[in-house]
């Protein structure tokens, strides 16, 4: 094998094993038309999609129209809000000072902008 297509064959490798241009930006993520971006309490706009992150600062458990409710205050430091799972007495591992992130729709509930049923991760 001649020197010039040992350098070839390699680059080829490389770039079949490691990827191209073209296979490193199908190897990132995309954010989708009309997902939401994470954003800060205080900027997050009622009714529309948004993907927040904060700390839980209270967790109770508060009955709703006689359906348990597990409520919980998040806070990020710019605002807090009120995040509500309907249906539930308690989630393993939500307690106060946990670190989350919800992802669903704000709305505004008795004068308090509150999050039900929103998608969520703990974090560590």
């Amino acid at each position: 094998m001649a020197p010039q297509e040992g350098g070839r064959l390699r680059r080829r490798l490389v770039r079949w094993t490691h990827g191209g241009d073209d296979a490193a930006q199908e190897r990132r993520p995309r954010r989708e038309e009309g997902t939401p971006e994470e954003r800060t309490i205080a900027e997050a706009p009622d009714r529309t999609p948004v993907v927040l992150r904060g700390t839980l600062s209270s967790v109770t458990l508060r009955p709703r129209g006689g359906v348990p409710a597990l409520e919980a205050e998040l806070d990020d430091g710019s605002g807090s809000l009120t995040v509500v799972w309907l249906g539930r007495r308690r989630i393993a591992g939500v307690g106060p000072g946990v670190a989350m992130t919800v992802s669903g729709r704000v709305g505004v509930h008795d004068g308090v902008r509150t999050l039900y049923n929103p998608r969520y991760e703990l974090l560590p």
